[in-house]
C-alpha cells in the first residue's frame, strides 16, 4: 500500500510518499480502507515536534478518516466486514501509524458509522475538532454538561476548524454566540451558522464593541485557541465566575499577563485535550454531538478535497487558515 510517510521531525515538507506493507489487525482491532482523510494542525506540530507524543519513526500522520473495514481481527464482531466507518478519538496519527495512507489499523471501539444523512467527506473531517470543542463547552460542569441556555459564549479563531465546531454546538445550546474572527468574509459566514455577533480581533476597541454589544451580561466562558495578547483582552470580557478553556494558542505566548485580573471575578481558565477521553466517554460524546447537529440541521464544513499524492498542498491550504475541513481523497 502507499502511505506518507514521516522520518524525522522537520515538518510536514519532509513526508515522502513510499510503498509499505498492509498491516494486520491485532485482536481486537479492525483494517480500514481509507477512503479520505482529514487534515489537523496537530499533525502538523507532531512533525515539527511540537506535539507532546514521539512515536517511533517512521511514523504516518492522520487522526481523522473514514473508510471500509477490510479485515477483523480475533475478538471482533465478523458483520463489520464491508461497512464504511469514521474513526473518532484514538491512537491512530498519533501512537499509532494514522489515515495517511491506504490502508490504517484501528481498534474496533474507536469507529463509529457515518452518521444517516452525511456525506463520507463531512464524516472524515468532523470527530477532532467536534469532540474538542465538546470538550471545551462542557468540562466545566461535574458530570460534564453544556452551559446554562442563555449563557454568552465568545469564540477566538471562530472561523478555524475547532471554532466552527464551537460555534455550531453552542448554538445548539442555545447559548449566544460571540465569534471573533480577521476576515469579514469569513464573519459573514459565520453569521450565516448561527454566530448572534461577529467580530475582528484586530479592531483596537474590541473589548468596547464586545461589552457593547452583550449589554448588560457579560461573557460566561469563552473557547480560545488564540492565546497571545487577544487572550488579555478575553480576559477583560468575562464576567463573575467567567470560564476560558484553552484549545490552542497560535497567537503565541500571553505577554504581560498580569494574574490579578483573575481574583475579583473568580475566573478559571483549563485546558482541553481530547487525548484525555476515555473511549466510552469520546463514543458518548460523539452521539450527542450529533444527536445535536441534526437537531439544528446542521454539517461540518468541508474547505477543499485534495487527491493523495498532493498531500504537501493540502497541508499549505491548512496552513492559511480555510473556513472547513482540508480532506484528502485516498482510495475509492
Amino acid at each position: 500500500m502507499r502511505a506518507w510517510l514521516m522520518d524525522g521531525y522537520e515538518g510536514v515538507e519532509k513526508l515522502h510518499l513510499a510503498e509499505v506493507p498492509v498491516p494486520e489487525p491485532g485482536p481486537g482491532q479492525v483494517l480500514l480502507k481509507v477512503r479520505f482523510a482529514a487534515l489537523n494542525p496537530a499533525d502538523a506540530f507532531l512533525a515539527q515536534a511540537m506535539y507532546p507524543a514521539k512515536p517511533p519513526l517512521p511514523h504516518v500522520l492522520g487522526r481523522d478518516g473514514v473508510g471500509d473495514v477490510v479485515a477483523v481481527g480475533t475478538g471482533v464482531d465478523k458483520t463489520l466486514m464491508g461497512r464504511i466507518v469514521g474513526v473518532v478519538r484514538s491512537s491512530v496519527g498519533v501512537e499509532a501509524w494514522g489515515t495517511l495512507a491506504e490502508n490504517t489499523v484501528v481498534s474496533a471501539g474507536d469507529i463509529v458509522p457515518v452518521p444517516q444523512g452525511w456525506t463520507l467527506e463531512e464524516m472524515a473531517g468532523a470527530p477532532l475538532v467536534f469532540l474538542t470543542a465538546w470538550q471545551a463547552l462542557t468540562q466545566w460542569n461535574e458530570p460534564p454538561s453544556p452551559p446554562r441556555a442563555g449563557s454568552v459564549l465568545l469564540v477566538t479563531g471562530a472561523s478555524g476548524g475547532v471554532g466552527v465546531a464551537t460555534v455550531l454546538l453552542g448554538k445548539s445550546m442555545n447559548l449566544t454566540v460571540v465569534a471573533l474572527s480577521r476576515s469579514a468574509e469569513k464573519g459573514a459566514r459565520l453569521k450565516e451558522l448561527g454566530a448572534d455577533f461577529v467580530f475582528q480581533p484586530q479592531d483596537r476597541n474590541l473589548r468596547k464593541s464586545v461589552m457593547t454589544a452583550i449589554a448588560p451580561k457579560r461573557v460566561d466562558l469563552a473557547v480560545d485557541s488564540i492565546g497571545g495578547a487577544l487572550f488579555n483582552e478575553v480576559v477583560a470580557t468575562l464576567g463573575a465566575a467567567g470560564r476560558i478553556s484553552v484549545v490552542g494558542r497560535s497567537g503565541g505566548v500571553v505577554p504581560e499577563f498580569n494574574t490579578a485580573t483573575l481574583f475579583f471575578r473568580r475566573i478559571r481558565i483549563g485546558g482541553v485535550a481530547v487525548s484525555d477521553y476515555e473511549r466510552d466517554i469520546a463514543q458518548g460524546a460523539w452521539k450527542r454531538i450529533v444527536e445535536r447537529l441534526d437537531a439544528t440541521g446542521k454539517r461540518p464544513l468541508v474547505d477543499r478535497v485534495f487527491a493523495f499524492e498532493d498531500i504537501k498542498a493540502a497541508f499549505a491550504r491548512l496552513a492559511q487558515g480555510p473556513m472547513g475541513k482540508v480532506l484528502v481523497h485516498v482510495v475509492g
